[in-house]
């Protein structure tokens, strides 16, 4: 994988990929979705936050996906990468199977590739303003481009504290959680995200499509 930073292109390859879950800083509101969630098959999670592990295959920077069926569906999160002992925060989504959810959480994430934008910011030169950084998502609906996600950071559990909770080590990647999707999680086939700094005015973007395979049994 290549990434564009502010020092020059970092190319490298990670050894292990973690996606957090149930990530959200009200705890009370994780744990109604948790509810909620349960009422439609989907198993609660053993803890509150929870380090899925999956393969780091998964990562792509293509602009096309395939996944298996029609209930699939993207959502941005906070990227962190640790790599030369040094930490880069970026972009990705945490593409899911959601009918594959019902069955079991874990498998489900590792049933999608993972798109990941190909910019990074170095983690020090953000750290002391991660909560009011701003994380959006659009799906295209009838032609048009229709916002699904929009919030800050300060609606996920510290990253800090999420890099503590996974022990990231040494050329590990990790996916931190996302936001609530605006009008119930579905699917659709074009997908964009964006993270941006307000301090800045720095953004890092990416864009993907997802192709369906047909299931055939």
């Amino acid at each position: 994988m290549k990434f564009e930073t502010e020092t020059g292109v970092l190319t490298c390859t990670p050894d292990r990929l973690i996606v957090a879950g149930w990530t959200g800083r009200n705890r009370a509101a994780v744990d109604h979705h948790i509810e909620e969630l349960a009422a439609i098959g989907v198993p609660a999670p053993s803890s509150v936050p929870l380090y899925y592990q999956c393969s780091p295959e998964l990562l792509t920077q293509n602009e096309m996906i395939q996944a298996l069926g029609k209930e699939s569906s993207g959502e941005a999160e906070p990227f962190l990468l640790k790599l030369d002992g040094k930490l880069w925060l970026g972009l990705a989504s945490d593409h899911t199977d959601r009918a594959l959810e019902t069955y079991s959480v874990a498998y489900s994430k590792q049933a999608c590739a993972k798109p990941v934008a190909g910019t990074l910011w170095d983690f020090d030169t953000v750290k002391d303003r991660l909560d009011d950084l701003k994380l959006q998502s659009w799906i295209r609906e009838g032609g048009d481009w229709v916002l699904y996600q929009d919030g800050t950071l300060a609606s996920i559990l510290p990253l800090e504290t999420l890099i503590e909770g996974a022990a990231l080590t040494e050329g590990t990647a990790m996916l931190c959680g996302t936001l609530p999707a605006i009008g119930g999680v579905r699917a659709a086939a074009d997908f964009k995200m964006a993270l941006t700094d307000p301090e800045t005015g720095k953004t890092i973007e990416a864009a993907y499509s997802s192709k369906v395979l047909e299931i055939v049994s």
